[in-house]
């Protein structure tokens, strides 16, 4: 009698084992050769990857575009047609037209690498183009604005700047900016000093990259009075 209840105890335990086995599969039916694939790649976490790499640093909220990055060898960049493009004001102060000057982001730089990049002392002269190369930009930027003063003073700006994550060389980056202080002597401006109290606010962490690039990008003079600078006008 015992001998039979262990072989009646036995062959329960080997069914019980077939049917979990059939149940749950053993890793190429159905029941788990379709889940493992839309867990490592498919559902939210492949949407987030790619509005990342489309949109370093933001998730692809902003509509701001990115140019090609530092360059080891930068190249003249061609410019808008000449008589193309025409200043706006807030005040006193120049504004780049939209179309021609919408800004441009340095891909390289995002939220989570600043202390690597723009909060980091050196950083935007390391990546700055050469003087032969801006120079001629400049003077066909000249033409594309009509500007007329004096190019001593006139600036050739990054609209996004390099210390707040700007594209170093991307035409749509820069513009001759006429300089708004009477008896200038040199290029620096009003828009210099918005820039400087910006790059404290992102390495302090009081404004976003984001925030900055897009405020600036927009309208210099309206980020410059949010971050409490006397503009008047």
């Amino acid at each position: 009698m015992q001998l039979a209840g262990l072989l009646v105890i036995l062959a329960v335990a080997v069914v019980a084992y077939v049917v979990n086995r059939s149940e749950s599969g053993s890793g190429s039916g159905p029941g788990s050769g379709s889940a493992a694939p839309v867990a490592a790649s498919g559902g939210r976490s492949s949407g987030v990857r790619s509005s990342t790499a489309a949109d370093p640093g933001t998730g692809g909220t902003s509509s701001l575009p990115f140019g090609a990055g530092p360059q080891s060898h930068y190249t003249v960049q061609p410019q808008p047609p000449a008589g193309s493009c025409h200043y706006r004001h807030e005040g006193a102060y120049p504004l780049p037209d939209r179309a021609c000057t919408p800004g441009a982001r340095n891909p390289r730089v995002t939220q989570a690498n600043l202390k690597t990049t723009i909060c980091r002392s050196g950083y935007s002269s390391d990546i700055r183009p050469p003087v032969d190369v801006t120079g001629r930009e400049k003077a066909a930027n000249v033409r594309s604005y009509g500007y007329t003063g004096s190019t001593t003073t006139g600036e050739y700006d990054h609209l996004i700047s390099l210390q707040l994550g700007g594209d170093p060389n991307d035409a749509r980056n820069l513009w001759v900016e006429p300089n708004d202080r009477t008896g200038a002597t040199s290029t620096n401006n009003s828009k210099d000093t918005v820039e400087n109290a910006a790059h404290d606010a992102i390495c302090s962490g009081r404004l976003t990259l984001e925030e900055v690039q897009v405020g600036i990008a927009a309208n210099w003079v309206t980020l410059g009075r949010r971050l409490g600078i006397s503009l008047p006008g």
